[in-house]
């Protein structure tokens, strides 16, 4: 049996919808989520083994990921481990942000649509600044 045509509305989509900094910070919450899960627990997990294992595992650890000492695979995966490193602080600070902005928008306050961009774009600028206050600290102390 064919399906008569319906003049209900049809759900807006991508196409409809202009993009915004609130979209923009939605889409990072999940993706900085879902990375810390993944990226962030399985560096988690080899650090924690690593430091369980002894002085030698612990050493290589820092070889791949960090000082890249161990020759030229090494010193490309230390380049890339630096890259995710900074990365996941970025991600960490992201989500930490957005996570705060959320919790606001579920006690009532910031849904109008000026404050709701002004909270995006602060939640955005904050991972960053945060992310290059952290590393200068690390790295300059």
């Amino acid at each position: 049996m064919a399906q008569a045509r319906s003049n209900r509305p049809i759900s807006p989509h991508l196409q409809i919808w202009r993009w915004g900094p609130a979209m923009l910070v939605s889409i990072l919450h999940r993706v900085t989520g879902n990375g810390l899960a993944f990226a962030g627990l399985g560096l988690l997990l080899w650090w924690v083994g690593a430091i369980a294992s002894g002085p030698e595992a612990y050493a290589s650890f820092l070889g791949w990921v960090w000082t890249g000492t161990g020759g030229a695979p090494q010193y490309v995966t230390a380049i890339l481990g630096k890259i995710v490193f900074v990365g996941l602080t970025w991600a960490f600070f992201q989500h930490l942000a957005s996570g705060v902005r959320h919790l606001i928008l579920d006690i009532g306050a910031g849904y109008e649509l000026h404050a709701n961009a002004r909270w995006s774009v602060v939640t955005l600028i904050f991972s960053i600044a945060s992310t290059i206050l952290f590393w200068a600290f690390l790295l300059l102390r």
